[in-house]
């Protein structure tokens, strides 16, 4: 880790986590929802629906106009809870709503703009305060938080990193050295979404990246069926879900049952991904 990164508290839930999954040889289960929809108090049932289905951290992606990095599905879900009305200061609300009822690790999955335009520093201390245990910020290099150090704290947030398959081995010491909860190995390129087969290369990809950090390693894009999280689950630290999950709650936004048909979708996933390495 950077020496111009503060570092994560002690008791950081996500350290947490992933020690006691480790102890278990378990993977954890990550799943991902656009905050804010189908609106913000609904994001928290949804939240605890997803811990009910057993997920171990979720990430929570930041409401924002431009997700380049986003397929169509949670391009729809962040327009719709931008027309929705929902702010960076709801987001922090969300988070606050759920530490009152779960001690579940909150990653925020954002980008650069939102962060920087609330103020890069203020944004880090806020969502720590609110509950928030670590950031993803997708379009920003570990190169240039590094260089500027304006960008270089997380106030307290543990600094999630990003590898994707075009990224040259040679890159991978400095960007681990720059993370910390766990490193995101995105397993294909091009931007999000549902996929009905898994990349290919995921195990040894995961193999090439652990012997440059002891960081865990979590695997996302592209995996929506139990059989992908059993299979990505034995290979990697971590599991992670998005797209499947956002499609679900696009396709019932307006079910009263909503949380519970978001918990019985995702508790396969969750149970496939916890049994493949027994």
């Amino acid at each position: 880790m950077s020496p111009t990164q503060d570092t994560p508290s002690p008791v950081n839930r996500l350290s947490q986590t992933f020690s006691r999954l480790a102890e278990r040889n378990e993977a954890a289960f990550v799943a991902y929802l656009a905050a804010g929809h189908p609106s913000p108090d609904r994001t928290v049932d949804l939240v605890l629906a997803l811990v009910d289905a057993g997920a171990d951290v979720i990430e929570l992606g930041v409401p924002f106009s431009d997700p380049l990095a986003d397929g169509v599905v949670n391009q729809l879900a962040a327009e719709a809870a931008l027309k929705a009305g929902t702010t960076i200061h709801d987001v922090l609300e969300i988070i606050r709503k759920v530490r009152e009822r779960s001690e579940v690790p909150l990653v925020l999955f954002t980008y650069l703009n939102p962060a920087y335009s609330y103020g890069f520093k203020e944004f880090h201390r806020d969502a720590a305060a609110a509950g928030a245990d670590g950031i993803l910020t997708l379009d920003l290099p570990a190169d240039e938080a590094e260089r500027n150090i304006e960008l270089a704290s997380a106030e307290g947030l543990s600094a999630i990193r990003l590898i994707a398959p075009t990224t040259p081995e040679s890159r991978y010491d400095h960007i681990c050295s720059q993370a910390n909860g766990f490193i995101y190995y995105v397993s294909r390129e091009g931007v999000t979404g549902i996929q009905e087969s898994l990349a290919e290369g995921i195990s040894e990809q995961v193999a090439i990246i652990k012997k440059h950090t002891d960081i865990p390693i979590c695997v996302g894009f592209g995996i929506s069926k139990p059989e992908q999280a059993a299979q990505v689950a034995k290979a990697a630290d971590g599991v992670v879900v998005g797209s499947a999950i956002v499609k679900t709650i696009i396709d019932n936004a307006d079910d009263p049952n909503l949380p519970g048909i978001v918990r019985d979708f995702t508790a396969p996933l969750v149970a496939a991904a916890k049994a493949a390495r027994t």
